[in-house]
């Protein structure tokens, strides 16, 4: 049997101007299931997710639009 590594993915996000934004969007994308880290990147605009599986990105969107803010696509 093979392990199964984990799967990085990048997306743009757009209208995050601070902190908050930053809290807000990563506390969303957490509670995607299967999500193991999430490091957003105010400066460039992206949120990287790492998960045991690919994640479909409706979900993705989902998340951030609950957040208040607009997936713009996967840069990666």
């Amino acid at each position: 049997m093979t392990e199964q590594r984990p799967v990085t993915q990048t997306y743009a996000v757009t209208g995050m101007t601070c902190e908050h934004c930053v809290r807000a969007v990563t506390e969303e994308l957490f509670a995607l299931p299967g999500v193991e880290e999430v490091r957003v990147d105010l400066a460039a605009g992206t949120a990287t997710l790492t998960s045991a599986e690919p994640l479909p990105v409706e979900s993705v969107r989902a998340a951030v639009d609950e957040a208040g803010y607009e997936l713009a696509g996967g840069v990666a």
